[in-house]
């Protein structure tokens, strides 16, 4: 199967009538996959036949514009089904302020990235969640330790205003959260802010390994959960309880039992839960056994209790903006 990863931002007047569109493109040409519709854009990762993912990418560049997805290849369906969603935002950041069409730092080109991190005057820090900057990174990367997006606000504000730092590389997986981070740390007050262009999964694609300053694995959104640096399918998998990635040695843990519980979880959910894991389990290998598809071991579900945390910490950070409106009216 051949993948394909994109955004673009761009102003949408009607979100709901191009994602019914959209929809209406699915009908047309078979692909798989999760595509975000929003007023300030659009943001997917799709699979299908070469054929099928080729097609569909025209009829969309005919709706939307020039796209500039970023491929990579898996030998199964990463995805199994195809949903088109509406939301607030392409990247859930609560500030639609910063993006590709307003404020965004500077594209460095893969080509010239090691030769920009390996200056001391320049910090490099990685805008993932721990979730996946644990399984690979940039060597010398600042981790900033985080469950979420929203969450890296806060830590950009210390690292510009509290420690001063004013030159900073930014990378992620495929771009699209540098638009936005990059854009708010300039209008934070950093002086100079650089953008890996595309994303680590452009750098795989264009930089020779033996040039590469990336370590480990890079995760992505779906049932691969990894890609190494051919951008084929990695060594990892995904607990079904917690949504964490597993590594190789992680899966032979006594803790780890392969859609029940891991290292991470397996002393925190309850013998209810397993038992609950172990029947699912049991379903998903009856359907494989008889040649059916196992529609609820969708991504959503492997990752339910990664979605929960993020809606908890979403609610939090929204509660301390209105508390800090409340208190300057004050």
């Amino acid at each position: 199967m051949k993948v394909a990863a994109f955004y673009k931002f761009m102003p949408i007047a009607a979100p709901a009538a191009v994602a019914e569109k959209i929809r209406a493109l699915h009908e047309r040409f078979p692909v798989s996959g999760t595509l975000i519709v929003a007023d300030e854009g659009i943001n997917s990762t799709i699979a299908g036949q070469d054929t099928d993912l080729d097609a569909f990418l025209a009829a969309l560049q005919a709706l939307v514009g020039t796209l500039e997805p970023k491929y990579s290849w898996c030998g199964f369906d990463p995805f199994h089904r195809f949903k088109v969603k509406e939301k607030q935002e392409i990247v859930t950041f609560h500030d639609k302020d910063v993006g590709a069409d307003k404020l965004v730092g500077t594209y460095v080109a893969p080509e010239h990235w090691n030769e920009l991190v390996r200056r001391e005057d320049v910090l490099l820090l990685d805008t993932r969640n721990r979730y996946e900057t644990r399984i690979g990174t940039f060597r010398g990367a600042e981790d900033p330790d985080v469950d979420s997006f929203v969450e890296f606000k806060d830590y950009l504000d210390d690292v510009i205003g509290q420690r001063g730092i004013k030159k900073i590389a930014m990378f992620c997986t495929g771009g699209i959260r540098c638009e936005k981070s990059t854009g708010y740390a300039l209008a934070r007050g950093a002086e100079a802010v650089y953008h890996l262009d595309g994303g680590i999964l452009n750098y795989l694609e264009k930089v020779p390994e033996e040039q590469s300053l990336w370590e480990g694995e890079c995760f992505v959104f779906d049932h691969r959960v990894s890609v190494d640096h051919d951008l084929n399918c990695g060594s990892y998998r995904l607990c079904h309880s917690c949504g964490y990635p597993v590594s190789e040695q992680e899966q032979l843990s006594v803790q780890y039992e392969e859609g029940v519980c891991c290292p991470h979880c397996c002393n925190t959910t309850s013998e209810a839960q397993k038992a609950r894991f172990r029947e699912r389990r049991r379903q998903m290998q009856l359907a494989d056994d008889s040649g059916h598809k196992h529609i609820g071991a969708n991504m959503a579900e492997l990752v339910r209790a990664k979605v929960q945390r993020k809606k908890e910490l979403a609610e939090k950070s929204a509660a301390a903006e209105t508390a800090a409106r409340a208190k300057q009216a004050t």
